[in-house]
């Protein structure tokens, strides 16, 4: 789960493995039994196995209440994310939780329908990826832009549907645990950054091909604009705001500071970014099948490329993810 869509297949327990004893765990951390919490208190406005909305993320998603506990003066649920793998089960207060109602699942579709709207709205500022077309003349290329522009185009839906190996799938879920659940984050700078993993892949390129594309270097350098804006604007979690604004000063780039783990982070938000760029359809094609040879590249270096563990933060880091949790 993320910001909008995390771009994970919520239904695809591959990405992760399903975890029985944290949720046990969870519910055990819990000491007060379910007869001691008869005591005089407010009534609970959810109860057991009752299907609710529960905000994560920015979003409302479908969820189901395990148990209602009254602890500290105050009403808790622990709840399961329909369609989700049990490690994303977790407590949350009454503000997070709505009944599941028709008006409410309105108020769900028109909150997700705004924050698509604002996704648009960045994508449209993000720089394009230009390329070269190979054995289209450019008086031919003009002449059919003049007779039909739409047939230029294409279904782009289709073309940018990236696949994300399975590997590198749960690595993002493992990337969210350490963030989000455990308040840890990615120690900066990286090793290798995002420009070194680009220059590792043309060279990959070269030595596969001897005579590599030039559209393969003009991809890596589109790919480090694109991440360069997309990285403040929507990859990053709310508890990682703070060590950004430590790490991006006197005009460095993004890409040479984060590394891979913020990298694939992009590769979820890409299908919808190019969605709204115009590019034809040859060129897309192309492009489409780079990006997925660079994942399999990234899958081929996984242990090279991601950190396997994540830092504990600094007093004051760690300070500011408690506030934004």
């Amino acid at each position: 789960m993320g910001s909008s869509d995390t771009g994970l297949n919520n239904d695809d327990d591959s990405a992760t493995v399903s975890d029985e004893s944290n949720t046990e765990t969870d519910s055990d951390m819990r000491t007060e039994t379910d007869e001691e919490c008869q005591s005089s208190h407010p009534p609970s406005v959810f109860v057991n196995d009752e299907k609710v909305l529960a905000f994560h993320s920015g979003q409302y998603y479908e969820a189901k209440v395990i148990r209602a506990l009254y602890e500290e003066n105050k009403w808790g649920f622990f709840v399961h994310y329909t369609g989700w793998n049990k490690t994303w089960d977790e407590w949350v207060g009454t503000d997070r939780l709505l009944k599941h109602t028709e008006e409410n699942v309105q108020k769900q579709k028109a909150l997700k329908e705004r924050l698509e709207m604002e996704m648009k709205t960045k994508a449209v500022q993000a720089p394009q990826m230009k390329m070269k077309n190979s054995g289209v003349s450019r008086g031919r290329k003009r002449k059919n832009d003049n007779l039909n522009k739409e047939k230029d185009l294409v279904p782009l839906e289709k073309l940018v549907n990236l696949q994300i190996p399975p590997t590198l799938k749960k690595q993002l879920v493992d990337d969210c645990e350490f963030i989000t659940h455990q308040s840890k984050l990615v120690k900066l700078p990286r090793a290798p950054n995002v420009q070194d993993i680009c220059k590792k892949y043309c060279e990959y390129r070269s030595k596969k091909d001897v005579m590599m594309p030039e559209s393969t270097a003009e991809i890596m350098k589109g790919l480090r604009c694109y991440f360069d804006k997309a990285l403040p604007a929507m990859l990053l979690y709310k508890s990682e705001r703070q060590q950004y604004t430590y790490a991006i000063r006197d005009d460095v780039s993004p890409s040479m500071v984060y590394g891979a783990e913020h990298l694939l982070r992009l590769f979820v938000k890409l299908p919808e970014l190019l969605v709204h760029a115009n590019i034809e359809e040859e060129t897309l094609a192309e492009l489409h099948q780079k990006l997925v040879d660079f994942l399999r590249f990234l899958q081929k270096n996984q242990s090279a490329f991601f950190l396997s563990r994540y830092h504990v933060p600094e007093d004051s880091e760690a300070n500011t993810i408690k506030q934004d949790h």
